[in-house]
């Protein structure tokens, strides 16, 4: 059996058809396998638990997609990616996912959500990741309350403020120069004494005289009222402790891939492992995007795992369709 996590309230007329491809989550690469498997003519279903666009949709500038030399906002690329998966036809359901099981009879998977439940012939899971949290004292309380993993959507709410960044890679330093916009100060907390981040963002960085780097040094405790006043800091190399006084605090150290409730073979940190045509160890289910096992996590590689997913889900759809005895379009096979 496997499972995802997913909410929803009310049933949908949609758990009255039986849908050829579901595709869990609506990042890059869940778009892109809707845009393929909707325009071969697939009854496609798309189900995002929040709005379309994943992690991209609030990612401020993309520069390294092909075909925009000046970048383009995340939410406009991921818009047109729902806009143009919606002109052939995919069907989209906020939902948030808790089970899916198969019915071996049938060959049909059930995707559960309360309230509602969606049948389809084959599944891709394109669920994507979340930030980490740091597990230090004070985190839970300031969530929403000073301390955000999202740039975008909270950066104009520190206008002339000081606010920090925890990480070291390309979202600490692309989304500490997205801060700068609007704060007066934007520290730059790292464990260690260089950053992972490409060396075009460590330059934009450093040439920023808004941005201070406090390297070598971690998060102990996060401190306040109301809201966040000030952070604990602790020198990795000397142990020495010091507080640093800052109205919010964005942190960019990780990501966990979206599977905890999904029994397909995964590594040791969940992400999941496909074969090159994005099979998972369940046949007829597939994986793309960044919830799988990958060498590089951008959007143009999650377009390319999502496209390479959607061919081999139509592909063993085709396959199911010859068994009983159709054609792929349904009508009855015959040898003259």
């Amino acid at each position: 059996m496997l499972t995802l996590n997913i909410s929803k309230d009310e049933p949908s007329s949609s758990q009255d058809t039986l849908f050829d491809i579901a595709i869990i989550g609506s990042g890059p690469a869940g778009m892109t396998a809707a845009i393929y498997s909707s325009r071969a003519l697939l009854k496609t279903l798309v189900i995002e638990k929040l709005g379309a666009g994943g992690q991209a949709a609030v990612t401020d500038l993309i520069e390294n997609y092909p075909g925009f030399p000046d970048g383009i906002n995340g939410f406009e690329l991921t818009r047109r990616m729902e806009e143009q998966a919606k002109k052939f036809g995919t069907h989209f359901e906020n939902a948030e996912v808790q089970e899916i099981t198969k019915d071996s009879n049938l060959n049909v998977f059930i995707i559960k959500a309360p309230g509602v439940e969606f049948k389809a012939k084959s599944v891709i899971i394109a669920t994507g990741t979340s930030p980490k949290r740091l597990g230090v004292k004070g985190e839970s309380t300031y969530i929403g309350r000073g301390l955000s993993t999202c740039a975008t959507c909270d950066g104009p709410l520190y206008r002339d403020k000081t606010v920090a960044v925890v990480g070291g890679g390309d979202s600490a330093l692309d989304e500490g120069l997205f801060l700068t916009r609007f704060a007066k100060k934007v520290y730059v907390i790292h464990r260690r004494n260089e950053f992972r981040a490409v060396k075009i963002l460590q330059k934009r960085a450093r040439e920023n005289p808004k941005m201070e780097f406090l390297c070598e040094r971690v998060v102990e405790e996060i401190i306040g009222d109301e809201k966040i006043r000030r952070v604990r800091l602790k020198n990795v190399k000397t142990g020495e402790e010091s507080e640093l006084e800052v109205d919010g605090l964005f942190l960019y150290i990780g990501l966990i891939p979206n599977t905890r409730m999904v029994n397909v073979k995964k590594d040791e940190s969940g992400y999941i492992i496909t074969d090159d045509a994005m099979q998972t160890s369940v046949k007829g289910i597939f994986a793309a995007g960044d919830c799988r096992k990958t060498h590089l996590r951008q959007v143009s590689t999650a377009i390319g795992d999502g496209a390479i997913a959607a061919h081999f889900a139509e592909k063993y759809v085709e396959e199911l369709s010859i068994k009983d005895g159709k054609s792929f379009d349904g009508i009855p096979c015959s040898l003259k």
